[in-house]
């Protein structure tokens, strides 16, 4: 495929069995011709999920330019790192585009906080399971609602979990919809040479031994021998460091 071909439009008849049938062709493909396809086949339908961290940045940047329609979300945990925050601010005035921001209900974490504290994740690997999904696969489920696909920045090369990660995935935990990762088979030296060439905006944790940026108690920076994802509940074991956003396959 490439990005100048113009597959027609998704039509009626097309249900997400044909759909994704359609983007089986996009495993080979570069991350503009992703988009590109993105664009003429699901428009504002889809969303890129972002956390600002150095991969969503490359998204957006290559969506602004190849796929204008896709719309951008992030979830908003409550104790996410004052850094994020200024990103999200350069984002939106720098591109001129709206984030759709998701929080977890109010009700639910005033109860987990009230009675276990505010730093029950450091607890148990259960513990830190129920602040994830109250904080994020809650409020993923509602951003993802009556969406046809979310793209994502996915790479191979994050850590062990990762390594199986395909370009598009059909992601039956959200009712079936369509999952892209254009950066799947990116290195972390393409990521950063596209950051430079482009002079994309990035989290300033970056430059600070924070290659992966999640919620600021649970994130650290890494040592130079240790993966990208070794900061991330960094008190756990190396197979358990998911959110529950992307499943281990």
């Amino acid at each position: 495929m490439s990005a100048s071909s113009s597959p027609p439009p998704l039509g009626i008849a097309h249900g997400p069995a044909a759909l994704l049938a359609d983007a089986a062709s996009l495993e080979a493909a570069s991350a503009e011709e992703i988009l590109v396809w993105v664009e003429q086949r699901l428009g504002a339908r889809a969303a890129i999920a972002s956390s600002f961290g150095v991969e969503d940045m490359v998204l957006i940047d290559l969506a602004r330019k190849h796929a204008p329609s896709l719309r951008v979300f992030t979830l908003d945990t409550g104790r996410l790192p004052p850094e994020t925050y200024e990103l999200i601010e350069v984002v939106r005035n720098r591109y001129g585009i709206p984030v759709e921001t998701y929080f977890p209900e109010r009700g639910r974490v005033e109860a987990l906080e009230s009675a276990q504290g505010y730093f029950s994740f450091r607890r148990s690997l259960e513990a830190r399971k129920e602040c994830c999904a109250i904080r994020k696969v809650e409020p993923l489920r509602r951003a993802l609602h009556g969406r046809d696909g979310w793209v994502t920045g996915l790479r191979r090369e994050q850590s062990i979990n990762r390594t199986d990660v395909a370009v598009v995935e059909h992601d039956r935990e959200h009712g079936g919809l369509i999952k892209l990762n254009p950066l799947a088979g990116w290195s972390r030296q393409q990521v950063w040479t596209y950051i430079q060439t482009n002079s994309v905006p990035y989290n300033t944790l970056h430059d600070r031994g924070y290659p992966s940026i999640g919620c600021a108690p649970c994130t650290r920076a890494v040592k130079p021998y240790e993966d990208e994802r070794a900061g991330r509940w960094w008190w756990e074991s190396r197979e358990h460091s998911e959110c529950g956003l992307h499943p281990v396959r």
